[in-house]
């Protein structure tokens, strides 16, 4: 598989368009604040939602409980508000403001359900309103604007039900507001994720109220427009994040099930989305039924996997490799792998993406065993640590990443997309008397050292036993010094213990009892600290590091993973 190389004329057209939008950010509040453009708003009045699309992602009584005692949880931040309004509050980042905007409380408190959350969500949703009556940012940013519509749909029945007819007219007055201005802008969505996900509240808004079934079809319009641009031939979102290709597909079940409910054709190019995107989802599910972390995407919960993938009448199977998504998936007996084999996404699908080619994740059962490092929830707190080459289960050369986090003004611009990195990735899959066997090289080095990565991985056929080899090959001089350090890591997921064994090696203690052993050759083995972000928390847990130096010669490293037997 080749990868296209970033342009910088491409970036510096970009950075320009950005820029433009930017400076007339001012004149363009000014005028969806008039009252001419406020005119274009109105309408005939919806009075009722005709349907409440069946929301999947988690929600916890542990947020709501929060909620109700005046603490505001959202990207890592926590703002109390027991006093006055929450939205008269500085927010502690965009991010925040996002949620709080996006209405991202009002899941957990109907999750929760009972007269106190019905109160105070009623109360927000009224503070909100009497504050944000004309257009500002971000609050009626068309991504934040999405994201409310959405929640509102989802979860509308918690404040709807027996409400005052005064407060339920100015609700169904401010949703026609809010989803007239939506048909208009939903376009100018930041690109990428936030673009299909604005799309899908475009014309979610057409399906669950019954002012303007026009706005149906124009919202089904844009959003088939986005997944033929974000969605892949095998089913993967552009950005190559599995987390990503999650929420994409959450949001074209829900548009899906607002047809069905309401007697509406299913556009082909959604259903065939759909069906390609479900079994790219099995692909990236592991043991323990949560997702394969890699370009910025986390474990996300297994009950939202779980159910959405119930849902798929199709109930098509994983591929063994993805070749447009630049994934390879080996499964034997009980154990799991996926690697990536792909290079870094293009464009605004950059702006999560890891420098992580060749690592792996796998799991024995239901538990995991070798991992990536993870997401941050807040890049401001953790930078780019978490998205270089050394928080990946692959080879790091000299302590530098493959591909570098665009910073400074650029960065403000466009967001900090991963720059660099592998253009040309080489893979072949093949099956051999000890399993199945996955090869693959990239030149994400070459340019700074002169140094390839070859990394060939086979599973046995009873999945007991996964056998790895790292080769280190000079292509080209390096100017200055002869020597160059490596570290090939093995990230471990934090319920497994690790302790040195006896003959060599380190012995893998799983929480079901299960053992395991790994051996290497080709380097000195060590045991350090490590950190692992698949959920909110950051947890503490055990890296295995083959380090060495390679000079002029190529370097061969070999590496097991046995399972004991009880």
């Amino acid at each position: 598989m080749a990868g296209r190389g970033h342009s910088s004329l491409s970036l510096l057209l970009e950075a320009m368009v950005a820029l433009w939008r930017r400076g007339e950010a001012p004149f363009r509040t000014v005028w969806r604040r008039s009252w001419i453009y406020r005119l274009r708003l109105k309408g005939r009045l919806p009075d009722r939602i005709v349907f409440y699309p069946h929301d999947a992602a988690p929600r916890k009584l542990e947020d709501a409980d929060a909620l109700l005692r005046g603490r505001f949880r959202f990207a890592g931040e926590t703002v109390e508000a027991k006093d006055g309004t929450i939205f008269d509050r500085p927010p502690p980042s965009p991010a925040w403001a996002e949620a709080l905007h996006g209405f991202a409380w009002l899941a957990a408190l109907a999750a929760a359900g009972g007269e106190p959350a019905r109160v105070l969500a009623t109360d927000l949703i009224a503070q909100w309103m009497k504050r944000n009556v004309r257009y500002s940012e971000p609050a009626w940013r068309a991504d934040v604007l999405g994201q409310r519509l959405i929640n509102l749909f989802a979860h509308g029945r918690l404040v709807l039900a027996n409400s005052d007819v005064l407060w339920r007219s100015k609700l169904f007055v401010s949703l026609r507001e809010q989803s007239h201005m939506l048909a208009r802008i939903s376009n100018s969505a930041p690109a990428g994720l936030p673009r299909l996900e604005a799309a899908s509240a475009h014309a979610l808004s057409g399906a669950c109220l019954n002012d303007a079934p026009r706005r149906l079809a124009s919202g089904l319009e844009r959003l088939e427009a986005e997944i033929a641009h974000q969605i892949l031939p095998d089913g993967g979102h552009a950005s190559r994040s599995p987390e990503a290709l999650l929420r994409a597909y959450h949001h074209v079940v829900m548009v899906s099930d607002a047809l069905t409910a309401n007697a509406q054709p299913t556009p082909a190019a959604l259903r065939s989305a759909r069906d390609r995107m479900a079994p790219m989802l099995r692909f990236f599910r592991l043991g323990d039924g949560t997702l394969a972390m890699f370009n910025g995407g986390r474990e996300c919960d297994s009950r939202m996997v779980a159910g959405l993938l119930a849902r798929d009448e199709v109930r098509g199977q994983p591929f063994a490799f993805a070749p447009h998504s630049g994934y390879q998936r080996l499964a034997a007996g009980r154990t799991l792998l996926v690697m990536d084999c792909g290079p870094p996404p293009q464009g605004a699908f950059a702006a999560d993406a890891h420098a992580g080619c060749l690592s792996f994740e796998f799991s024995s059962g239901n538990q995991r065993v070798v991992v990536n490092c993870g997401a941050a929830p807040d890049e401001a707190k953790w930078g780019a640590s978490l998205r270089a080459t050394a928080a990946h289960s692959t080879v790091t050369l000299a302590d530098r990443s493959m591909a570098t986090v665009m910073s400074g003004g650029m960065a403000d611009l466009l967001g900090s997309r991963l720059l660099g990195g592998p253009q040309t990735i080489e893979t072949n899959r093949q099956e051999t008397a000890s399993g199945w066997t996955v090869s693959a090289a990239h030149d994400g080095y070459l340019a700074p050292f002169g140094i390839a990565h070859e990394r060939r991985l086979t599973l046995s056929p009873n999945g007991t036993m996964l056998s790895g080899e790292d080769r280190l090959v000079r292509k080209a001089p390096r100017r200055g010094r002869d020597s160059t350090p490596f570290a090939a890591r093995f990230h471990i997921h934090p319920d497994v213990r690790v302790s040195p064994s006896q003959g060599g090696g380190a012995i893998l203690k799983l929480a079901s009892g299960e053992g395991w052993r790994f051996q290497a050759s080709g380097g000195e083995l060590a045991i350090e600290e490590s950190i692992y972000l698949g959920g909110e928390v950051a947890r503490r847990t055990d890296q295995l590091v083959i380090v060495g130096v390679m000079r002029n010669e190529p370097v061969e490293l070999g590496w097991v993973f046995e399972r004991i037997a009880a």
